[in-house]
């Protein structure tokens, strides 16, 4: 393929994205009264349900508690949302890929990015909270893009595995919700990470979304700058996990048409 040709490819898939992102963005808020302040305020909401039930039954003794909350319910959330659209974004676009010669990898593609632009949207109610409960707001904060670029570089290749799976064994949509919930508990969202057993602790070495939430709650929460070795250890977890993705996506693709 030319320079020319392969600009012109990239233009496209990133035109056809960007109207699908669009597209998506309407349906969401079509008929809705709120519109986007709902993304602002269901995270403000869901941070005063769990932490009026947190704090009364567990009281747990974290300083700034609703700011850790939102912090970590949010970046999970981005996760959550993105690999869960993006996993039925192939079958959900069967009859389009059955008429239209298209780049597949588009579709789980587009997901995780609309996901991004509700985590941003989202992140109004995280800054909200901190200047409520007067947590300072540094210039550490713009140390979050890396964090966002590891999250939606792991979120891309978890989606584009497991939309290439779905396509095949439609039990995976299933079994995902409850690796979710289960991931959801075993991540130190709610919870203190000091109040995990030392087994489990050696587990969440391995947990990415224990790492991503930690980076994130570093930078926003207590002003601390993630050392090289945690940006590593974040960034290796979302190479391997694009590049599991992309392999399994570009070896099974051919085959959708056949089975969607």
């Amino acid at each position: 393929m030319s320079l020319s040709k392969a600009q012109s490819h990239r233009s496209g898939m990133w035109f056809t994205i960007s109207s699908l992102v669009s597209k998506d963005f309407k349906l969401k808020y079509r008929r809705s009264v709120l519109g986007v302040v709902w993304s602002v305020l269901n995270p403000l909401l869901m941070m005063c349900v769990l932490t009026a039930v947190f704090s009364t039954f567990f009281r747990f003794e974290i300083e700034h508690y609703p700011v850790y909350l939102i912090l970590g319910t949010t970046l999970f959330a981005l996760m959550s949302e993105s690999t869960g659209s993006a996993m039925s974004s192939i079958i959900n676009s069967a009859s389009l890929i059955k008429k239209v010669r298209i780049n597949k990898i588009v579709f789980p593609i587009e997901k995780v990015l609309f996901s991004l632009i509700n985590f941003a949207l989202s992140f109004v109610a995280v800054l909200v909270v901190m200047v409520v409960l007067q947590v300072g707001i540094t210039w550490r904060i713009f140390l979050l893009i890396p964090l966002l670029v590891y999250v939606v570089l792991f979120s891309a290749g978890l989606g584009l595995l497991l939309s290439s799976l779905a396509v095949f064994f439609r039990d995976i949509i299933h079994i995902w919700g409850v690796v979710i919930t289960a991931w959801t508990y075993a991540t130190p969202l709610f919870y203190p990470a000091s109040i995990l057993p030392e087994w489990m602790m050696r587990f969440e070495a391995f947990n990415p979304m224990y790492h991503y939430v930690t980076y994130y709650r570093d930078i926003a929460l207590w002003g601390n700058v993630p050392s090289l070795a945690e940006n590593l250890i974040c960034m290796a977890f979302a190479i391997a996990a694009l590049a599991v993705g992309y392999a399994a996506f570009s070896a099974l693709q051919k085959k959708f048409i056949l089975y969607i």
